[in-house]
């Protein structure tokens, strides 16, 4: 393995097991080390090929595995309001129209995200990804989506920004303005997708303010048509796209996507197999959300076989938002990936790491132990990686390194 051609680094971690994930599988080095420079891996091995370095700082650790760190590559974290309420309504019967009717659903959290200054979007989401950092999360994707009108929109990527900047993890911002339609623009939505392409996104982006950009294709909410005209906006401004797509129904979302090199498209129950073949050439890595699935109580499951016929990396996120999941942690995630959708935990784990990584476009850098990448890494007190995906709920002791250093 490539390593830096002196032997001093700043730390050097020894003690467990490394299950490092390189090309999407276990590829696990029986107590193995983790040598450090500047936050990046330099080397890693066996125990004893070790000696050779001469670390300024040493940590061993007493047994257990070491993974990379998670990455969580689709939530909507940052939002104002709470709608505990509606869930407890829909659990009582009452319809998803009702609870529109009432002036429930996304709209009640638009409209308590408007209403929420800078300083209370970054509070509220700071104790969200707390309990996401928990679980052994690195690197975030956060999404805008519940302004839904320039100024809140701009709002969400800078409370987004601001939890980069103040707390020990990576954030990547999406801006998914093509979310729902805006209540002033319900009897004409193609009004706001021009606000969107001519205005939003370039502020934006001039702005520092999005990675890249997402739409929700579907009956709903935006046609292919209508989310096309966003992604060539995006491409204009060299910004890279994702989709929702084929949540709900089939509408050739996820083959839309591909055709623009989407990073991912998520979601996918409704996924055909000319998504499947598109996503495969193009290279957009499928994104599973079975949180959602879960709370919503679909029956329709995402193309899993489909996926691993065409060779389509599969990622899996929390989807963390108001609606449809609540989910507060991505290693239940894992387990719901295997239960729920026949994902091995292989393939789990994979999913949260280097295919999480390249749904971001993070696959040099990120999501794999391999020399060169950043040293976000986590250690586990258990023996074998499976068990990651086995236990379900409370806190599973782990030790978080990010960048290098202990978190």
């Amino acid at each position: 393995m490539a390593e830096q051609s002196s032997n001093d680094c700043d730390s050097l971690w020894s003690g467990a097991d490394l299950v490092t994930m390189r090309d999407g599988a276990w590829n696990i080095i029986r107590d193995g080390f983790i040598a450090v420079t500047a936050g990046r891996i330099v080397a890693i091995g066996p125990a004893q090929e070790a000696v050779r370095f001469n670390p300024t700082h040493r940590h061993r650790f007493a047994g257990g595995i070491v993974t990379p760190g998670f990455i969580d590559c689709h939530t909507h974290l940052v939002f104002g309001g709470d709608r505990s309420a509606e869930f407890e309504q829909r659990l009582n019967g009452v319809s998803y129209a009702d609870i529109a009717a009432q002036g429930g659903g996304i709209l009640s959290t638009v409209r308590a995200t408007r209403e929420a200054s800078l300083e209370t979007l970054v509070e509220l989401a700071r104790e969200r990804l707390a309990l996401l950092m928990a679980d052994g999360v690195t690197t975030v994707e956060i999404k805008s989506g519940y302004g839904l009108d320039k100024p809140t929109e701009l709002r969400m990527l800078r409370a987004a920004r601001c939890l980069g900047e103040q707390m020990p993890v990576e954030v990547v911002t999406t801006c998914l303005a093509a979310h729902a339609v805006p209540p002033e623009y319900r009897d004409h939505p193609d009004d706001w997708i021009q606000v969107v392409c001519d205005e939003l996104l370039p502020e934006a982006h001039a702005a520092g303010l999005a990675d890249a950009v997402d739409a929700f294709c579907e009956h709903l909410a935006f046609s292919p048509a209508q989310v096309a005209r966003v992604f060539e906006a995006a491409r204009k401004l060299e910004l890279p796209v994702k989709l929702h797509a084929e949540q709900l129904s089939a509408l050739g979302g996820a083959e839309l996507a591909a055709r623009y090199q989407a990073l991912s498209a998520d979601h996918l129950e409704y996924a055909t197999d000319e998504d499947i073949r598109a996503m495969a050439e193009h290279g957009t890595v499928a994104v599973l959300l079975p949180g959602a699935f879960y709370l919503m109580r679909e029956t329709q499951h995402p193309p899993v076989a489909g996926f691993r016929q065409h060779k389509v990396p599969m990622a899996l996120a929390s989807d963390l938002n108001p609606g449809t999941s609540p989910a507060l942690s991505l290693r239940l995630m894992l387990n719901m990936g295997c239960t729920l959708f026949g994902l091995t935990p292989e393939e789990a784990v994979a999913g949260v790491t280097l295919n999480a990584a390249r749904a971001l476009g993070l696959q040099a850098s990120h999501g794999s132990l391999e020399p060169g990448k950043v040293a976000d890494f986590v250690h586990w007190n258990i023996t074998e990686p499976a068990g990651l995906v086995y236990w379900l709920g409370g806190t599973l002791p782990c030790e978080v390194v990010y960048r290098g250093e202990l978190r």
